[in-house]
């Protein structure tokens, strides 16, 4: 009786929820934070190489395409997935916290830092598979597109925040104790989760071994037509979205004349439209649902690359321009991947579900190095502006796999004008009646 009362409230009104989005929110800024602090690190305090830099970037990324799959897999298997969560966020803080340990002693190292970004990152990877089943513990049906929504507008909330928050950080203690504040949030978001009560009653599949548990993840992820286009789209976004990144910042400075301040205004201002398409998308989802939404909102998806690579005049027109479109695509994105999480929910067999999303993440978020390393390879030959439009013209292909799959929305049958043959063997034996009776 209790649960079916929680379960009615708003989302906002349920503890367990605003427990489980506030850990989530202040994991995700302290990480943030990190993020600017852990390389100010290597670079001014010890003198790290280019190649260094390098591995020490990669680190973001290697923990998903060494670990993700079988971080689902794991998910799968477990009746209880907070005691996992809070594990993960807990050696995360002591990871982040050996930095600044690191540095009072004298041992803080550029293989160190690379190595306590690879066990934050890998400890995340673990998190996220767990997360997401655990989610459908906390969270009813009804109500998981209004929290995938609030779980975008934290990544929204986060990159408005953080990299303010970390420049004031690094300015006032210094990169090192930055860092600290990352190993703060992971506490306190272990402690926030440590406070829910909702009883997880997860009941896990047969196991038949860890690589077939990853194959059957696989197998279900691209046979199953709604999560292969689903799988398809995100692919195709983030390598074409990756490999403009990769010389976006190239092209606002040297081509658009963007002062480097405009450009972190920006980025805050695609933050800001993550906000609003959180707040938009239950609403929107509610309506049309979130196949509809998906289909519509991902032909839009090539508008703001397309503005960046055509738009001109004078700086106050390109800025004005710009923050229209950077405001678009913060709320498309938001809107985009709430709708992906909750139809992958919601397609997915319960007992597979951590292994599909995290199928889901390795094949999309692994697709990023590839796209960065083609975008800025492709613009060495072909020029920054070219590879922009090409960018922006390989969007549109992940539409295709939407609209050609059960995800396009479909119109309404015309009611049919051939008689019903039911309605009129009916009428006729109403007739012969009548003329036997002589009614």
């Amino acid at each position: 009786m209790k649960q079916t009362l929680q379960n009615s409230l708003p989302l906002r009104r349920q503890r367990d929820y605003r427990l489980l989005w506030t850990a989530r929110t202040i994991s995700i800024t302290g990480s943030e934070v990190s993020r600017l602090a852990v390389p100010l690190t290597a670079v001014t305090l010890l003198s790290a190489s280019p190649a260094q830099m390098g591995v020490l970037t990669a680190m973001a990324s290697v923990p998903v395409l060494l670990f993700g799959l079988h971080a689902g897999a794991l998910a799968d298997r477990l009746r209880r997935h907070r005691p996992l969560m809070i594990a993960c966020e807990l050696v995360a803080a002591c990871a982040a916290f050996t930095v600044p340990l690191a540095w009072f002693t004298g041992m803080l190292t550029v293989p160190l830092l690379i190595a306590v970004a690879l066990v934050i990152g890998t400890a995340g990877v673990v998190f996220k598979a767990a997360n997401f089943t655990h989610l459908a513990v906390v969270v009813p049906a009804a109500q998981r597109t209004e929290a995938m929504a609030g779980f975008q507008a934290s990544y929204s909330v986060a990159s408005i925040a953080g990299p303010g928050l970390a420049g004031l950080l690094v300015q006032v203690l210094t990169a090192p104790l930055a860092v600290l504040t990352e190993g703060v949030s992971f506490l306190a978001s272990a402690l926030m989760l440590r406070s829910i009560r909702t009883p997880e009653h997860h009941e896990p599949g047969e196991s038949r071994g860890m690589w077939r548990d990853v194959v059957e993840g696989l197998r279900i992820s691209v046979t199953n037509p709604v999560l292969r286009a689903i799988l398809g789209a995100g692919i195709t976004l983030n390598f074409f979205a990756m490999a403009y990144i990769a010389i976006a910042i190239l092209y606002m400075l040297h081509v658009l004349r963007i002062p480097q301040g405009m450009i972190g205004a920006l980025t805050a201002i695609t933050g800001v439209g993550g906000i609003i398409g959180a707040w938009a998308t239950t609403r929107l989802a509610r309506r049309f649902g979130e196949s509809r939404l998906m289909a519509y909102t991902i032909l839009l998806f090539p508008v703001d690359i397309l503005t960046v690579g055509l738009v001109g005049g004078p700086l106050w027109v390109k800025i004005s321009i710009m923050a229209a479109s950077s405001l678009l695509i913060g709320m498309l994105v938001t809107c985009f991947a709430t709708c992906m999480n909750v139809v992958s929910m919601r397609e997915a067999p319960v007992e597979v579900t951590g292994r599909v999303n995290a199928t889901m993440t390795f094949a999309i978020q692994g697709v990023l190095a590839l796209g960065g390393l083609t975008g800025g390879l492709l613009a060495e030959v072909v020029g920054l502006r070219a590879v922009i439009l090409i960018c922006a013209c390989g969007t549109v292909l992940a539409g295709i796999w939407i609209w050609r799959s059960p995800l396009r929305p479909r119109r309404r049958p015309r009611p049919s004008l051939d008689p019903d043959p039911v309605l009129t063997a009916a009428l006729k034996e109403f007739s012969l009646v009548k003329i036997r009776t002589g009614a």
